[in-house]
Order: structure tokens, then C-alpha cells, then sequence
């Protein structure tokens, strides 16, 4: 779980760095947005991620050669971090992968986000992953619901009843999303990164 989560945010990382440049707080607000609306993201594991990916040689970081005049006078230089030719060669291997890694809880999220970085193909074979997943999931707790019924108690069931609906909301979203995919790959059969590409909310 614990090396699972790091590669979450590698990749998350390393996405956000190919769009642009970014210093280390800005990284950390982007992260937020990205990671914070559906996994607790500890501010204090960016840094240390940072650090291992420039041992790697993924990313290198710079100071930053101005400071707001505003400034204390004993304020640090900010690190500007940004991708290398290997990081970029890393993070383009991570797109490429479509097996259930990209498919579960913890790293579906951050794959989607960077869509537009990848091709079409591997998109609609995440995408149709997810739902296949989830679809197996909501099988599972519908045939634990008829088994246990009886027993719970009403806010139990209602809380059952939530889960069961917000499973069955994202595989109605999935099944969107798989028709759009397919859709525009029978009209264009081109399978390069596309920037159109929707960046809808999950």
C-alpha cells in the first residue's frame, strides 16, 4: 500500500512537471487540488518524494534566482523543479501501462487527470478496467446485502444503500466515457495524446 501510494505520487509528480516547471510550493497546491477532493495527501511526503526523484535523475531542482523585494531578507531561495530527459522517458513508460495498477482506488484518479498525455488505446482499456472492476465490486456487496439484510440495522442498510449508489453513479460515468472514446476513435483513427481530451471531475 505504502509503495503503492508513492507511485501515485511520482506520477502525479511527474505530470504535473511536464505541463511546466513548477516551484515546490505550487507543486504542493497543484497536488491538493489533484490529490486532496479523494486521498489524504501528506504534505510531508512531497519532499521527500521530490528528493528521491532527483537521485533517480527524473527531476532537477534550481533556485529560483529572484525573491520579491517584499521579501524577509533571510528568506530561502524557492527550488524550481522540472523534468529531465529521463523523467520524461519515465513518466511517458507510466502512461503507456493499462494493467490493473492504473485501474484501482488508488491511482485510478491520477491517471485520469492526465488523460490528454495519453494515447487513446490505453485510455479506453483503463477506462474499460475500471469498469470491469467495479462492476465485479458491485456484485459483490449486492450479493452481501441479500445475505445480511435481515440483520442490520436502518442505518446500516441506508449507509449500504449509499455505498451501492455511488458505485453504480461512477460505472454509468464509465460507461460514458467508453462511448465517447470509442466513438471518436471510429471517427478519428488517429491514437496520439489528444489536449482536447475532456478533464472532467471525478
Amino acid at each position: 500500500m505504502a509503495r503503492s501510494r508513492s507511485d501515485v505520487l511520482e506520477t502525479a509528480i511527474l505530470g504535473l512537471l511536464n505541463e511546466s516547471p513548477l516551484h515546490g510550493y505550487e507543486l504542493r497546491k497543484r497536488l491538493n487540488l489533484m490529490l486532496g477532493s479523494f486521498r489524504a495527501f501528506s504534505y510531508g511526503s512531497l519532499y521527500p518524494a521530490l528528493k528521491a526523484m532527483v537521485a533517480h535523475g527524473h527531476i532537477v531542482g534550481t533556485e529560483s534566482p529572484t525573491t520579491p523585494p517584499h521579501a524577509l531578507s533571510g528568506k530561502r531561495a524557492r527550488i524550481v523543479y522540472q523534468l529531465t530527459a529521463e523523467g520524461k522517458e519515465r513518466l511517458q513508460t507510466v502512461l503507456a501501462t493499462s494493467g490493473p495498477s492504473a485501474w484501482e482506488d488508488e491511482s485510478f484518479d491520477v491517471r485520469f487527470a492526465f488523460f490528454a498525455q495519453t494515447d487513446a488505446e490505453t485510455r479506453l482499456r483503463i477506462l474499460e478496467g475500471r469498469r470491469s472492476r467495479l462492476t465485479e465490486r458491485l456484485e459483490s456487496v449486492k450479493e452481501s446485502a441479500a445475505r445480511t439484510r435481515e440483520r442490520l440495522d436502518e442505518y446500516t442498510l441506508e449507509l449500504q444503500r449509499h455505498g451501492l449508489e455511488q458505485v453504480e453513479r461512477e460505472v454509468r460515468w464509465l460507461d460514458g466515457l467508453i462511448t465517447t472514446e470509442r466513438d471518436r476513435r471510429r471517427t478519428r483513427p488517429s491514437s496520439g495524446p489528444e489536449n482536447r481530451h475532456g478533464q472532467d471531475n471525478h
